[in-house]
């Protein structure tokens, strides 16, 4: 890895105009393309402070030779040159949105002699008419069949066309009139042509015309006394208010708007859109990209735009509205780009009230869902998983597969009610029964450290003697008087599997992962010296900026973002932070529940205890009754309604008291 100090540009080089600047590898290749409104102020940033890089950012510096930067006139001419070197050398550093899966489009072949509707899926050709993207597939495929109902447009591949037209007889579709069937000439190409032009035009939302044309001949079929003729034009007008019905009218019928919205955790972003067309939601997409840098919604809105509306082909789809979650710095400059794209104004602005605020809202939640979704399915996939603990263990240097891996964390509200949890996965997936979770007191509890200590040495303390108890065991059941035959040497070997498949803390792990920094990973190794337990590896996973810390290293392991064990890593962090903040919530309201009826006439401490067990939180016992109250073993109906007269007591004295003095009194952690 170079030092970028190393090709660090001199003091007053680089000037302070607007430009765009260029990371370069020391093969030659552009690895980064970025613009800045002062170029000097920009680079600068890279190389003072370098190891509070974001960790790609931090990989990036360090794997570039050279800088080299452009200067232009204006924002504007910044954002189209940046636009333009990002296709042209796809640098691996710069963020690259790509589908989270390939959406079908509703396709009208226009540029053919005859044209062909279809479902088309990849990159987009000239000359032919695409509406969509649809989501789930079978949407379009509805759609089709319903389409073609009322214009019978030809469907079906050109070696059936070409078939169909040397035997004289159309296809099946020519038979159940979902083909006008220009190739045996039941129609001729123009007309035919002329109906592929309808229906581009009822596609693209301009269907009222249509719909009052067939309204009119269906009146006309009635009044010349043609009543099949008018039942049909009947099912033909039901069968297009079915097309338009799957999509609700959410906004203003002239509204053409498109809808982004973004989700991310600290290594992924998920981006949705909506297109809205004369007011209806006509189609839906979805990008996951890796996050490069500490980026926020407005950066990734930025990059977003760039990608999709600079490579559109058909300019004229760039709506007249769109709708974003935040507007970038330079959105007065990206609106110039957007409507010189379009060749008419095209308005950038974030929603604030009404149907388009709420729609944002739902598009976020569908980004929400679908980075929920990529994450599941990238941690089911055996071969990922499997690939991910080997790089792993390669990154830590370890000799052992890693098959079990146990991750610990420390939760507590300012001090008070400290409890640790320890969550298991065991060849990269969950193992929800050997969770466990441990309640911290006393001079343990004094801080982060000391608690990630008293954790660990309690549970290898456990380990160590079960493993004596193990032993002892064995040594028991030797026989002292005779040979061991085949049957005794099998129950020894049933006895001892049974011992390790218990739901106890027998089973040691090939990893210690700790939630936290550089204090927290000398703690856990410390208490594991202690134990004797020297060859057990730790490592520390902190949050802020996603480091790995070894044991007594000044210097983190920065693993790449894209990493597959980094993801392993921070998908078992995540997971014991859950199960510690769910452990600290339920012990925290026990805590709060028993001081509420420390004052309560009569009630000791253990009849307390069954009452803080049964109900488990003040709200709870404050909605219940007397007689349910009673139902607690050794809770009488008298005590239990001196149970509900003191907590009701307790909180009409604290609702008659002035608002400061209640401020005043109150204790934050309960």
């Amino acid at each position: 890895m170079a030092d970028p100090a190393s090709y660090r540009p001199a003091p007053g080089e680089i000037p302070t105009r607007p430009g765009v600047y260029r990371f370069i590898d020391p093969h030659g290749r552009v690895i980064y393309v970025g613009k800045a409104k002062n170029l000097r102020s920009r680079l600068n940033s890279y190389f003072t402070s370098v190891h509070q890089l974001h960790p790609k950012t931090y990989a990036m510096v360090h794997a570039a030779a050279d800088v080299e930067w452009t200067v232009v006139g204006s924002e504007l001419e910044a954002i189209q040159l940046e636009y333009t070197w990002i296709k042209q050398h796809t640098p691996r550093f710069n963020i690259m949105y790509r589908d989270d899966k390939s959406y079908p489009y509703l396709a009208v072949t226009m540029n053919e002699k005859v044209p062909r509707v279809q479902v088309m899926r990849g990159d987009k050709k000239p000359g032919v008419k695409y509406f969509g993207p649809f989501h789930p597939a079978k949407a379009i495929r509805e759609t089709v069949d319903t389409m073609l109902r009322v214009f019978p447009v030809r469907s079906c591949s050109a070696g059936v066309y070409k078939r169909a037209a040397a035997s004289g007889r159309p296809c099946l579709l020519g038979y159940i009139d979902k083909c006008s069937a220009p190739c045996v000439g039941n129609i001729s190409v123009e007309d035919h042509r002329r109906l592929a032009e309808e229906f581009v035009e009822v596609m693209a939302g301009r269907h009222g015309p249509h719909m009052r044309r067939i309204e009119e001949q269906m009146k006309q079929a009635v009044d010349e006394l043609r009543f099949e003729d008018a039942a049909r034009h009947r099912d033909d007008l039901e069968a297009l208010r079915r097309v338009f019905e799957r999509n609700a009218v959410v906004l203003a019928e002239d509204t053409e708007a498109d809808i982004f919205a973004f989700a991310s955790d600290e290594l992924e972003a998920s981006a949705q859109v909506f297109h809205v067309r004369q007011g209806r939601i006509r189609g839906q997409r979805g990008w996951i990209s890796e996050k490069v840098e500490e980026i926020d919604d407005a950066g990734m809105v930025e990059q977003l735009l760039l990608q999709i509306y600079g490579a559109m082909p058909d300019t004229e789809r760039i709506p007249r509205e769109v709708l974003v979650p935040a507007l970038p710095e330079n959105h007065e400059e990206l609106t110039a780009w957007l409507s010189g794209r379009r060749g008419a104004k095209v308005s950038l602005r974030v929603p604030q009230r009404g149907d388009k605020a709420a729609l944002l809202g739902t598009v976020r939640e569908n980004a929400e869902q679908a980075l929920s979704l990529h994450k599941a399915r990238r941690s089911s996939d055996i071969t990922t998983r499997s690939a991910a603990l080997r790089e792993l263990q390669e990154a830590l240097g370890l000799s052992e597969p890693l098959m079990r891996i146990e991750c610990f964390d420390i939760s507590h509200t300012s001090g008070t009610s400290v409890v640790g949890s320890m969550v298991v996965m065991e060849d990269g997936l969950p193992k929800k029964k050997d969770y466990r979770r441990f309640s911290v007191r006393g001079e343990a509890a004094r801080d982060d450290t000391a608690a990630m200590r008293d954790v660990i040495s309690r549970r290898f303390a456990r380990y160590l003697e079960q493993q004596r108890q193990e032993q002892e065991e064995l040594a028991r059941q030797e026989p002292a008087a005779q040979p061991a035959t085949a049957e005794t040497d099998s129950q020894v070997r049933e006895s001892t599997l049974t011992d390790r498949d218990s739901p106890r803390f027998a089973y040691p792990p090939s990893l210690v992962v700790v939630d936290g920094g550089q204090p927290q990973v000398n703690a856990a190794r410390e208490a594991l010296d202690e134990l004797g337990l020297q060859d057990m590896p730790v490592v520390g996973l902190a949050k802020r900026l996603e480091e790995v810390w070894l044991p007594e290293d000044p210097f983190p392991l920065v693993l790449p973002r894209s990493s597959e064990a980094l993801y392993m890593l921070q998908r078992i962090r995540d997971e014991a932070h859950r199960f510690a903040i769910q452990y600290h919530r339920s012990a925290r309201s026990k805590r709060m529940t028993a001081s509420a009826l420390d004052e309560v006439p009569g009630l000791g401490p253990q009849r307390r205890a069954s009452v803080v067990a049964h109900f488990g939180s003040v709200a709870q016992l404050k909605r219940a009754t007397a007689e349910q109250v009673a139902e607690v073993p050794g809770i009488g109906l008298q005590t239990a309604q001196r149970i509900l007269d003191h907590l009701h007591g307790e909180a009409a004295n604290s609702d008659s008291q002035p608002p400061e003095q209640a401020a005043d009194g109150a204790d934050p952690t309960g």
